[in-house]
């Protein structure tokens, strides 16, 4: 009789331990199920009809706004961004507007960490690069170079043995018109001789060897996109520039002059007035984020295997940044007080592009005026007093 009990209650007690297991099992697969199904893991593998874009820098300025038209466009965008320069708060807003599985997600890491950008790679299925992640002011540059020699050239490196080790053929590299220097003859076209300046341009345009050599034994596309100088915002005011209050002093000109419409600074300051123009100040080539963008997608578009395309993006019109100053007084109506200085370390006297290649090649012409920029901007910044914190709209 105690046998039986013992062997009754043995085999109850089997029971409810093998019953206990399935029960838990059940849940971690169930929660296992739950997780794979979500969006990280359908930008795993490859699927028919979408192509899977990395936007390296996707938090930044220009990152921010190629993802969303990326998006837009129905591309599979994966963001990578130490944070360093980009605002997360940009990123929440892709995520709001593009909740969908498989749609966006964004890695935080650092390119310049190795291990985690291989990482990246092998638990991503890319099929195209966009690489946008870079320190980018040229006087911040003067000062500390072996940042910069780090940020842009290693890193870009790392971004390039990573693609090749993991078969991701087409690249699309943000360049810039740094890498000319100060050139004797006005327009810049793609066959303009490279003497940088700065150790900005210097970067760049080492990454900008390192891609051409790698290039010439590999069939991966290849799209290296130099372009000016960047304003603007998403005209739908889902985006803008918000630059971290201590990178103000560095920032552009258009974030200076919005924060001496906006009372955040007494004025304007300009750096330089004594150059070889026809009003002293430095003369540049303005371009619109959104028209820049435009460009980045012809030019993923017109990628193709074993070629490489070189391309300026700019309107193809110089502005003194006297006639910009005025420009953002008529934008924003504010008679904004503005001071000369001394040159800034690095700096050239006038910088602009001959289009013709890129709209030959690629199709594309900048649609955007100056007064047009300006004005979208200062929409975006009027009504985000804080960025992409907390907005409380200016009347």
């Amino acid at each position: 009789m105690d046998i039986a009990v013992a062997k009754r209650r043995s085999s109850f007690s089997g029971k409810f331990f093998a019953a206990a297991v399935l029960i838990t099992l059940c849940f971690v697969m169930f929660k296992h199920s739950s997780l794979n199904s979500s969006s990280p893991n359908m930008f795993s593998y490859r699927e028919v009809g979408v192509t899977h874009v990395l936007v390296t820098g996707g938090a930044g300025y220009i990152g921010s706004h190629a993802a969303l038209r990326l998006l837009k466009d129905s591309y599979r965008v994966t963001i990578v961004d130490n944070l360093s320069r980009g605002n997360i708060g940009a990123v929440r807003v892709l995520q709001k507007l593009f909740p969908e599985p498989g749609r966006l997600q964004f890695i935080y890491a650092d390119l310049g960490d190795a291990k985690a950008v291989n990482k990246i790679f092998s638990e991503n299925a890319f099929d195209a690069v966009m690489h946008f992640a870079a320190v980018a002011y040229v006087g911040e540059s003067t000062l500390e170079p072996l940042r910069y020699y780090h940020n842009i050239t290693s890193n870009t490196l790392l971004v390039l043995e990573a693609m090749a080790a993991h078969n991701v053929k087409t690249l699309i590299y943000s360049s810039t018109c740094a890498t000319y220097g100060e050139p004797e003859k006005m327009p810049i076209t793609e066959e303009t001789t490279q003497v940088p300046i700065n150790p900005y341009g210097k970067a760049k345009k080492m990454a900008e060897d390192i891609i051409l050599d790698f290039s010439k034994n590999s069939d991966m596309g290849v799209m290296i996109l130099r372009y000016f100088n960047v304003i603007g915002s998403d005209p739908e005011g889902k985006l803008g520039e918000a630059p971290r209050p201590e990178l103000r002093e560095q920032g552009r000109i258009s974030g200076a002059c919005f924060d001496a419409a906006r009372g955040i600074i007494p004025g304007l300051k300009v750096r330089g007035a004594d150059y070889e123009t026809a009003d002293g100040t430095c003369v540049r080539d303005y371009i619109d984020v959104t028209d820049l963008v435009d460009a980045h997608v012809k030019a993923l578009a017109h990628a193709q295997p074993g070629k490489v395309g070189i391309y300026n993006v700019g309107t193809g019109k110089g502005s003194s940044v006297k006639e910009f100053v005025e420009a953002c007084k008529k934008a924003t109506g504010v008679d904004i007080k503005v001071e000369y200085l001394s040159r800034r370390p690095g700096d050239y006297a006038k910088v602009y592009s001959d289009p013709s290649k890129v709209r030959q090649e690629l199709n594309w012409t900048a649609r955007y005026t100056l007064q047009e920029s300006l004005q979208i901007a200062w929409r975006w910044q009027k009504s985000h007093l804080n960025g992409y914190g907390l907005s409380n709209a200016m009347g």
